[in-house]
């Protein structure tokens, strides 16, 4: 019987080379062939500590071509053997209020942290046939309840990784922030998120880009200025506050505030409230933050701030990120910086994490290199 080679996270830390049985493949399903499974932040948390005790083959940025699918597949989503695909690490139920609204991120079914026997790529044990629930393997199972996006013509696998976190970035940015024309825009943390943030709001019009970062983030702060950030902003240098209210004048402050800091800590937030300008502001916080027992709640209602959370995102983000990595607008290509081999997921996944390779941003893992 034919094999399946994957990287399975085994425990904190620990990845094993396993092989699983090739699925068979139902007239509703297909079989991608992998190419690229990206690498971010979320990766560093879940393999440093896993949010349970199974064997899990992580991956939830791929990018592939259909190998083998179904009739009703094809007849179903539109997509046949040979196309190159994203693959949306949401498997939603198809009939629950969220997904009758498009909004299938909500889903019950793929709510890892809720629901145990949740199918999301990259999330889902290893052990539920037919086992290839994650981009680091040579095979991706597609269910008919799974989402996929066609990659444009021109658009190589490798940055067709950067889907998800430019999706993203569409997402919390512009649907979420309310970036647009003449916008001023601060964003915190340089890493895949900010960057494409970044991208996105140069794409939207923003007249006003502030990113920054830490010293640590020296090359990846040049990469912003490089994608469009008017002012970067080293914090471990200088005054971040006193620097935003000097840039924008009069300390009026900016009229977005992007948290990409992962949930670092209290102190992007407070900065963040403080940097918005004197009334109506909007801040849009991601990651899971600890407890934050004197949050600045006077500071936000005087300020009339609008404080939203950035969870994940919508079918419209990704075709909107693909058409935007198709357009060749800006070199994203100083983004996908790395790429790993199956073997070396161990390495890949520290390199981005700033433990490993140095001056990793969106590493690249090719399951067949």
């Amino acid at each position: 019987m034919e094999k399946v080679l994957a990287a399975v996270r085994t425990g904190p830390g620990k990845t094993e080379l396993q092989e699983f049985p090739m699925p068979d493949v139902p007239e509703d399903s297909a079989l991608m062939k992998m190419e690229v499974a990206g690498i971010c932040g979320t990766d560093v948390k879940l393999y440093k500590t896993p949010p349970s005790s199974e064997p899990v083959i992580m991956g939830h940025e791929n990018i592939g071509y259909i190998a083998k699918a179904g009739r009703e597949f094809t007849r179903r989503k539109g997509f046949k053997e040979g196309d190159l695909v994203f693959v949306e690490h949401y498997v939603s139920c198809g009939k629950c209020e969220w997904c009758h609204l498009g909004q299938y991120r909500h889903c019950e079914n793929t709510d890892w942290r809720y629901n145990p026997d949740a199918i999301r790529y990259g999330y889902t044990s290893a052990r539920k046939p037919p086992h290839l629930w994650g981009g680091f393997a040579q095979y991706l199972y597609l269910p008919w309840n799974c989402v996929v996006h066609h990659v444009p013509a021109g658009v190589s696998p490798e940055l067709a990784g950067l889907v998800t976190p430019m999706a993203n970035g569409i997402e919390w940015s512009l649907f979420d922030g309310g970036v647009g024309y003449d916008s001023t825009v601060l964003i915190q943390g340089p890493g895949q998120q900010g960057l494409s943030q970044t991208v996105i709001c140069k794409q939207a019009g923003a007249s006003l880009i502030i990113v920054t970062g830490t010293s640590k983030d020296g090359a990846r702060l040049e990469v912003a200025k490089a994608l469009g950030a008017d002012h970067v902003i080293d914090v471990d240098k200088e005054d971040p506050l006193a620097r935003i209210k000097e840039i924008t004048g009069g300390g009026k402050g900016v009229d977005v505030v992007l948290d990409c800091t992962a949930g670092a800590g209290t102190i992007p937030i407070l900065l963040g409230v403080e940097a918005l300008k004197r009334k109506g502001g909007t801040m849009v916080v991601q990651g899971e933050m600890a407890e934050f027992p004197n949050f600045p709640i006077g500071r936000v209602t005087v300020k009339f701030i609008t404080l939203k959370s950035a969870r994940g995102h919508s079918y419209r983000a990704c075709e909107l990120a693909l058409r935007q990595l198709a357009s060749k607008r800006f070199p994203l290509e100083k983004v996908t910086t790395h790429s790993f081999g199956l073997k070396d997921v161990d390495l890949a996944i520290k390199s981005v994490g700033g433990n490993g390779v140095p001056d990793v941003i969106h590493a690249s893992l090719l399951p067949w290199k």
